[in-house]
């Protein structure tokens, strides 16, 4: 009996001691809400202001705004890599890419390594576009021939991709650390 009580007593050290391991060297894991948090949420959330930026655009005139500032823009640089476009092909491009990102919210979900390029280029285009409609805003003009009575098309959403885009791109900094356990030789 003693030989029993002296394996499970060797046992409970090692357990002990894997503990203390862990606790001195926080680095070698994530916290728990780290790892399983993932993007999902606030992905989701910018699908949803991307898609209503989609119905504010085309219910406010946006082509009327971009398809001018393009030609003029196009007309200047040479280079300008941007082209008009008519209001189906404007819908059915950008109802097709929102959908493709309303599927991928599942894989952000669970924090999926090879989908975190594309979620910070999702976000800062997306932040970068909110700020394009409120500059178009103040302003008035997109270039100095193409004007608009404010708010600019577009504008009204923009608050929602401003604070989604945000949420993102924050949620993405913070479970930018280490997910994995690293091997202790145990």
């Amino acid at each position: 009996m003693t030989f029993f009580r002296h394996a499970d007593s060797r046992c409970l050290l090692q357990a002990d001691d894997r503990e203390l391991t862990r606790r001195a060297n926080p680095l070698r894991q994530a916290p728990p809400a780290l790892s399983a948090s993932g993007f999902g949420s606030p992905w989701f959330a910018l699908c949803v202001a991307f898609a209503l930026h989609i119905f504010d655009e085309a219910t406010t005139g946006f082509l009327a705004v971009y398809n001018p500032t393009v030609t003029i823009l196009r007309e200047s640089w040479g280079w300008f890599p941007m082209r008009t476009v008519e209001l189906r092909e404007f819908l059915i491009g950008h109802i097709l890419i929102c959908a493709l990102l309303f599927c991928l919210t599942p894989l952000a979900a669970r924090g999926m390594h090879g989908l975190r390029p594309l979620a910070w280029a999702y976000a800062v285009i997306m932040f970068l576009n909110a700020l394009g409609h409120t500059i178009g805003t103040i302003l008035g003009h997109t270039v100095a021939a193409v004007t608009f009575p404010r708010p600019a098309p577009g504008f009204y959403s923009s608050p929602l991709l401003f604070g989604a885009s945000l949420w993102l791109l924050v949620r993405l900094r913070r479970t930018a650390r280490v997910d994995f356990q690293l091997l202790t030789g145990v």
